[in-house]
């Protein structure tokens, strides 16, 4: 069953790399009593997410921010070794969270993920956007068409925020 609108998020921990080595964030941690844009890749360094995805919220995010969102997260099932790879080379680093979902575990549990094992790369994040207040989803943004980041894009947040 997929995460709806009016639903709280599963309790899930993450892995983050952060200047002093890995942490497990978690995501009473990230959302409790915040307002949160999380964007959902299908991998770090993709071609979609690294050349459009990333960029559209970085460079939008102090007007991002500047709605009331208190943070911006993007998560991957991928390493925290690649999340954090993906951070530094995209000058991400410090200024949004690059949460790593290392097992699917949230990805699974709301019920966005995809088997891409045909494109060699396994289970893995469809690509969407969230709002999330308080751990609770107001808005939810799920691209249908693979290779795009229309709807889920940081554009499309603004409008909505």
């Amino acid at each position: 069953m997929t995460i709806a609108i009016g639903d709280k998020l599963p309790a899930a921990t993450f892995k983050e790399k952060t200047a002093d080595g890995p942490v497990e964030t978690t995501t009473e941690q990230l959302f409790a009593g915040k307002r949160v844009v999380l964007f959902a890749v299908p991998g770090a360094f993709t071609p979609t997410c690294s050349l459009n995805h990333l960029p559209g919220y970085l460079e939008n995010r102090d007007a991002i921010l500047a709605k009331g969102v208190d943070d911006i997260a993007v998560l991957a099932v991928n390493d925290w070794h690649v999340m954090g790879a993906w951070a530094q080379s995209s000058g991400g680093l410090g200024k949004i969270h690059f949460l790593a979902d290392w097992d699917a575990g949230f990805t699974k549990a709301v019920g966005l993920d995809a088997d891409l094992s045909a494109g060699g790369l396994g289970v893995r994040s469809k690509r969407y956007s969230m709002l999330i207040e308080d751990g609770v989803v107001k808005s939810l943004n799920v691209e249908e068409t693979p290779g795009q980041a229309t709807v889920s894009g940081a554009a499309a947040m603004l409008e909505q925020l």
